[in-house]
């Protein structure tokens, strides 16, 4: 892709010289290699897709057998509807929506996308989407940081990893062990990374004593059907993938964000408003724009590009046709299937339940290595989920679990015990 790129070998020199890399192979030596593709050489193109097909072939798709993985990303019914709507002519309008007067659905969707998140959240005002659920956390940090001048943030409980990789990587050092009058803000998720969900009034008190901003995380934005929603929070953010999104193999997602109507200009990405056009008809269009391309860069919000326009689109078909009743059906038998799982795995000797609460997640304590054990039930066609350091294995279920899938992973996991 280089060769399409505005830039001479001078000016690529320049840009390596500046930061001290020999040449492009020197630059990206330092990424880790993730996946070695030995492809054939002088091969027609019909023997390389074999080629691929058969490294494909090697991935274990959820739907192959029982599945407990969660951890971030979760496995949920999208119905076939869903598919269908966001492919009707009224969505398929321009990319970026700039023109109301040929894009009034894409419009309204983000509008109504909006209208969701924020009744989801307890908050005023939400944006038309962000990348996904990690950005949109640091996107909240340096928000944070923004509104109140400050220079730290502080991270109150077991946030998802990766989560806590993409802040630092936003804001470096500025992380913080101690809620302080240095703080911009507190950062919360619930139902925590090991499935815990937290009420949010002492983390509120908290903030208000040193008069910092408190930001709560939503990993499973599913679990809102059900657990009160963090209106006490000034920024909810998180991952909005469970409603509509199939998991992908990770991506893409969906970041959502959302907040109190006096950080209204400070807030990242775009936003879309209703008004009415020279008839009087009601109508979109985007609004308070705060992206560096429409305005100085330096005083932009933020350089996100664009929305997840796709994503959000798919979002929104799936929770209209869910409704709040449906929602908060969906949410019970989650916590149902996980509170299920939970008594029957808990039967088997040596296996204990580490939550006190929990909604669709939990952590369990094996008697041997969670990694060893996993292996071992993938080994049989068990996805087991996530295991974590030494003998703790994190588990997940959601609509999709059968009472068949938790028989075979309570019984297999009682052999290999």
């Amino acid at each position: 892709m280089l060769r399409y790129l505005p830039l001479t070998d001078k000016d690529r020199g320049a840009m390596l010289d500046k930061i001290g890399a020999a040449s492009l192979d020197d630059f990206y030596k330092g990424l880790p290699v993730t996946a070695a593709f030995d492809l054939p050489l002088h091969a027609s193109e019909m023997e390389v897709e074999r080629h691929m097909e058969a490294y494909a072939a090697r991935n274990t798709a959820a739907s192959s057998g029982p599945f407990f993985l969660g951890a971030g990303v979760y496995r949920h019914h999208i119905p076939a509807s869903v598919d269908y709507i966001i492919q009707r002519s009224e969505f398929l309008t321009s990319y970026t929506p700039y023109q109301p007067e040929i894009a009034q659905g894409t419009l309204q969707v983000i509008f109504e996308f909006q209208s969701i998140i924020a009744a989801l959240t307890g908050q005023e005002i939400a944006n038309a989407s962000m990348y996904d659920g990690a950005t949109s956390c640091a996107e909240a940090a340096l928000m944070a940081m923004r509104v109140t001048g400050r220079g730290k943030v502080v991270v109150g409980n077991d946030l998802h990893p990766h989560y806590r990789e993409v802040l630092k990587t936003y804001v470096g050092d500025a992380i913080a062990d101690e809620l302080s009058e240095e703080a911009a803000c507190l950062i919360v998720q619930s139902p925590d990374f090991f499935g815990t969900p937290h009420a949010y009034e002492g983390y509120r008190a908290a903030c208000d004593a040193v008069g910092a901003q408190l930001v709560v995380v939503v990993n499973e934005i599913v679990s809102l059907g059900l657990l009160p929603a963090p209106s006490l929070a000034d920024i909810v953010c998180g991952e909005a993938q469970s409603i509509g999104i199939p998991m992908s193999f990770g991506g893409p997602h969906l970041g959502f964000f959302a907040c109190r109507k006096e950080y209204l200009r400070q807030m990242p990405g775009r936003l879309c408003g209703e008004t009415r056009d020279a008839d009087g008809r009601r109508s979109f269009v985007l609004t308070l724009s705060t992206r560096e391309q429409h305005i100085r860069r330096e005083k932009a919000t933020s350089n996100i590009c664009t929305n997840q326009g796709l994503c959000a689109l798919a979002f929104t078909v799936h929770a209209a046709l869910l409704g709040e009743e449906g929602l908060k059906t969906l949410a019970r038998l989650n916590h149902e299937k996980a509170c299920a799982l939970a008594d029957a795995l808990t039967q088997i000797a040596g296996v204990s339940l580490e939550n006190g609460d929990f909604f669709n997640e939990f952590v369990v304590t094996l008697p041997r290595a969670a990694g060893d054990v996993a292996a071992a039930l993938e080994e049989r066609g068990i996805i087991a989920g996530l295991p974590l350091e030494g003998n703790r294995l994190l588990v997940t279920a959601t609509e999709m679990t059968r009472d068949e899938d938790i028989h075979a992973f309570v019984r297999a996991l009682g052999e290999i015990l």
